[in-house]
């Protein structure tokens, strides 16, 4: 089976994670310890101990889904004998997981990553001020019904389309009175679900245009180097191999759509039929089921989920 590694995005955070790993094996800790240093803040312990209230800023959330996952892919490695570069035919991640997705490659080391994703995250909560811009999930809507309740619900200001999941799950994201306007056009049609969400921005979006800047600035004076593997971009739904168009669509992604459904498509046409869901939560797996019927997909985790991993080498 061709195999590709996918790492999650914000949302599936939560307290405890990666605390398990860090109990069972070294590898773990030692990644915990190294985002630890390169933050200069025990990041670990607020993800192992909490509060959510502070594990949920996404200043904080992004660097700490990036642990836990290469904290699992680092066991993986040492307990299973998984080598990327022979035994993954490509990676992707959500959002932020395309960072890890990138480290897990050999892009960045994992210092840098959670550097930019503190910036990243950073920026992205203060492009737009609280409470001026929203996020809507419209559930049983494709891409193209959304694009148009958005662009009918925009009146001039920002309303666009910031994830296209998959499953017939789209997030619209923008001004807060448009996405509200949004909600309601939804409902009127008949979609199955139209619901503001709790976030903290309006998250892929040109709103975030002064985050897409500042992430310009810090992928800039970062060491990249090309992946092991292919990986597959959010905004482009294709492999990309080059350092130079690998920083491009990083800048471009937080500004723009989050194309999952078809990244999703993409690797499965491109023979992927096995995917694994690297670190907190089954979000990706639940999606991929969805886009990819003919696919395996599974999440791993946990120290049980490492013992059921297969061995390779």
């Amino acid at each position: 089976m061709a195999r590709a590694c996918i790492f999650p995005g914000q949302g599936s955070q939560a307290v405890g994670m990666g605390r398990a790993l860090a109990e069972h094996f070294h590898q773990a800790r030692d990644v915990f310890a190294e985002v630890d240093e390169a933050l200069n803040q025990p990041l670990s312990r607020l993800m192992f101990e909490g509060p959510v209230e502070d594990l949920t800023l996404t200043a904080n959330a992004q660097p700490a889904l990036m642990a836990a996952s290469l904290a699992t892919l680092r066991v993986l490695e040492a307990e299973r004998g998984l080598d990327l570069k022979r035994d993954v035919a490509c990676v992707a991640g959500h959002s932020l997981g395309e960072y890890t997705a990138l480290c897990a490659a050999g892009t960045f080391s994992i210092a840098d990553a959670a550097r930019l994703l503190r910036i990243r995250g950073t920026a992205m909560q203060g492009a737009v001020a609280p409470g001026e811009g929203a996020m809507a999930a419209l559930i049983g809507a494709d891409a193209d019904i959304a694009q148009a309740i958005a662009a009918e619900a925009a009146e001039g200001a920002v309303c666009e389309v910031a994830n296209d999941n998959g499953g017939g799950q789209v997030v619209l994201s923008g001004a807060k009175a448009a996405v509200e306007r949004a909600v309601a056009l939804a409902q009127a049609r008949g979609i199955k679900r139209a619901v503001m969400l709790n976030v903290s921005a309006p998250f892929h979006c040109s709103l975030m245009a002064p985050a897409a800047e500042a992430m310009r600035q810090a992928l800039g004076e970062v060491a990249m180097h090309s992946p092991v593997v292919p990986v597959y971009a959010n905004v482009r739904a294709a492999p990309l191999t080059d350092p130079a168009a690998i920083r491009e669509a990083l800048v471009a992604q937080v500004t723009g759509t989050v194309r999952w459904r078809e990244c999703v498509a993409a690797m499965a046409a491109a023979g992927i039929d096995q995917f694994n869901e690297i670190g907190t939560g089954k979000v990706l797996t639940g999606l991929v089921k969805r886009i990819a019927p003919g696919a395996v997909a599974g999440a791993v985790g946990t120290p049980d989920d490492i013992a059921a991993f297969p061995a390779f080498g």
